[in-house]
This record gives C-alpha cells, sequence and structure tokens, in this order.
C-alpha cells in the first residue's frame, strides 16, 4: 500500500522557519522523482520544488528560490522541504508527490503575525 505522510506545517511568523518532511512507502522511493506542491485557498496546486532519484538536480519555483530548499534521504524514503524566511503569502496546504504519481495528504502552513 503506498503512502506519503506529510509533516511539519504549522503557524509561523513572517521571517520564521519551518521544515516539512514527507516519509514514504509501498513503492521504491530511490526510484522517483520527488515533488512538494503547494495550493493555498482560492488558488490553483503549483509546484514548489522537485528533486532528482539521487537528490543531485533541483528544481525551484521562481518565487521560493533562495528561501526554500528540497532534499531527500533514499535511506529513511523521505524527502524534505527547509522553508526559510517565510512570507504571509507561502500559507497554503503543502502536499508531497512522487513524481505526481502517489499524493500526500497535505499539511497546513499559516504564516501569519
Amino acid at each position: 500500500q503506498v503512502q506519503l505522510v506529510e509533516s511539519g506545517g504549522g503557524l509561523v511568523q513572517p521571517g520564521g522557519s519551518l521544515r516539512l518532511s514527507c516519509a514514504a512507502s509501498g513503492f521504491t522511493f530511490s526510484m522517483y522523482v520527488m515533488r512538494w506542491h503547494r495550493q493555498a485557498p482560492g488558488k490553483e496546486r503549483e509546484l514548489v520544488a522537485q528533486i532528482s532519484t539521487a537528490g543531485n538536480s533541483t528544481y525551484y519555483t521562481d518565487s521560493v528560490k533562495e528561501r526554500f530548499t528540497i532534499s531527500r534521504d533514499n535511506a529513511r524514503n523521505t524527502v524534505y522541504l527547509q522553508m526559510n524566511s517565510l512570507k504571509p503569502e507561502d500559507t497554503a496546504v503543502y502536499y508531497c508527490s512522487a513524481f505526481s504519481r502517489y499524493w500526500g495528504q497535505g499539511t497546513q502552513v499559516t504564516v501569519s503575525s
């Protein structure tokens, strides 16, 4: 049974940091490009970051470059998203996916003072 379980979301003040984790099971994690997506209220889901199978190639959408870092640990079947200098516009439900084939349930990130 495929599972992707996100954790680490919460309420943070502008300028703060959060680290999201996504634990995978039920498929060969190391063979999948992993992604973080987000969906804000009233907006379409967008791709935030992506990491290659070996972790040596990454992609970030422009709005998070220099602030977010995606990483993975293939031994732990886990992908991470380190989010720094958070802004109110980063408020959204964050989802991880295995190349958009398998999806987690999402974790809420709220950036507010």
